[in-house]
This record gives C-alpha cells, structure tokens and sequence, in this order.
C-alpha cells in the first residue's frame, strides 16, 4: 500500500516479539503509511525479544508496561500522549499467553491458577487498557483499537485448550466495551480472527504445523499471512472504516465459512 492512510495519526503498538510476530509488521506497515507510535511489550518480553531493532526501523520510543497493570497502563498512555505530541488515534492490542498450553496441560487438566493467568494477560489486559484509556480521554474521536483474536473463541480446537476461552472473553469486551466507548467517545473496537500463521507464539502450539496445513488446504485464498493481517490492522485504523465497531472480523482466506474442501477430501481419498 502506497496512500499514506495513517497521515499524521499517532499510535501505541503491544506485543510486537520478533520479526515473524503480527505485531511487528503492524508497525512496519504503520511507519511505511505516515504513522507515528510507541512500541510497549512486558519488561520480560522486551528481554526476550528484538523490540530495540523495531524502534529504530520506525523512529518509535519504547515505553515498558505489563498490560495486567493499571499503573503501568496508565503510565503508558499518558507518556504516549507526551511523547507523541497529542491523543492516540490508533491501538493494537496483540497480547496473549497460556500457560497451560506451554506446560502441555490438557483442557480437562487445567490448572486453575494457570488459567486465571492466562485470562489476565490475554483478555483482563484489554478490558483494564480500554478502561485506563477511557478515564484518561487518551484516544481520539474516531479513533481505533484493534486486538488480535482466533476462531477457537467461536469452534472447538482441542489443541488451543484454555486459550479458546480466553479469547471468547477478548472477543466479548471489544462488543460490550465498543459500545460504551462508541457511543460516549466516538471511539471504535473491533477484534480481529486470523488464519493460523508462522509467528513464534503461534508455532509454539503442540501439533501446529499440521494444522496450519490443513487450514490452508481448507481456506479457498488459503491461509492469511502475517503481513496480510498487518495490511488488514492497518484499514481498521484508517478513516476507511470509521463506522465499522464491535466486530469479530474473520481474515483467514475463507477458512470460517468454508465446510470442507475438495483437496482435503482428495487428500482422504474421497472422490
């Protein structure tokens, strides 16, 4: 894309890993569209990955936050509005963890105290940044916030466990809190469901490559890549959609309205 369509619009980034990470081409494709932002990850997080790299690449502060902290939230928004020079006009939330599934812990297993954690970090964190934003009036009318979801909020995959819950309750803030926000602040929130896709949070699931084929082998555009949702996020921020709110949107190539395909069905030699 060449249209310059977040011109002079400001910005905060989470989540953003390493160069296979959503988050990550989200704020190449941010800078390479006009925008200015603050890239933000957990101290840890920032420990582990390449977040330095990406500041540079795009001219972007880094400011440290755990998104489970209102503090730190909040600091979070009002350095952004310091940094940037005003209110943020955009926001993706690309945050997730489980530790049930790193620990191979089954569904019917789960530990509890896991699984609180992980409600937490992937889905508490977005409620507590929307409502930190919120009282601190720090987005924009017409602005936009983005979280990154996946259709096991909706179907069941037994290998995403706990995390399909979680993101079933990610899925119900951006609706209940995008109405709020919508009709108090003109501010929208929508979630977005992406194919399977070769980052290395996703990679870390048990059984995944098998999956990603399969879904690809399913989807009639086949899988979506990370730079094709990065392309997506980055509409979603645009005036383009500024009536678009509340909505789970499935970018997958087709994969969630498509029953069976006939390549898995050749592959199971069904004719």
């Amino acid at each position: 894309m060449s249209f310059n369509l977040l011109k002079g619009k400001r910005g905060i980034i989470t989540g953003a890993l390493d160069e296979n990470s959503i988050a990550w081409k989200v704020a190449e494709k941010a800078h390479e569209q006009g925008a200015t932002f603050v890239l933000t990850n957990a101290p840890i997080a920032m420990r582990m990955g390449e977040i330095k790299k990406l500041a540079e690449k795009t001219g972007s502060e880094i400011i440290p936050a755990d998104a489970t902290s209102v503090e730190d939230l909040t600091n979070l928004f009002t350095k952004s509005q310091e940094v940037l020079g005003g209110k943020i006009d955009f926001v993706l939330h690309s945050i997730g963890m489980s530790v049930n599934i790193r620990k191979n812990i089954p569904y019917v297993e789960s530990n509890y105290d896991f699984f609180q954690k992980g409600i937490d970090v992937s889905a508490l964190s977005f409620h507590k940044m929307l409502s930190v934003a919120y009282k601190l009036d720090a987005i924009s009318e017409w602005g936009s916030v983005v979280a990154l979801t996946y259709m096991a909020a909706q179907r069941t995959y037994p290998f995403y466990t706990d995390m399909a819950d979680i993101k079933a309750m990610l899925e119900s803030i951006a609706r209940s809190f995008g109405y709020h926000y919508g009709l108090n602040k003109k501010v929208r929130i929508n979630t977005v469901s992406q194919s399977p896709t070769r980052t290395t949070a996703g990679s870390g699931i048990k059984g995944f490559g098998d999956f990603f084929d399969y879904a690809d082998a399913i989807a009639p555009l086949g899988n979506a890549t990370a730079d094709d949702c990065a392309n997506y996020c980055i509409t979603l921020f645009s005036d383009l959609t500024k009536m678009v709110t509340m909505q789970n949107l499935f970018h997958d190539g087709g994969y969630s309205t498509t029953g069976v395909s006939m390549e898995v069905m050749t592959k199971l030699g069904i004719e």
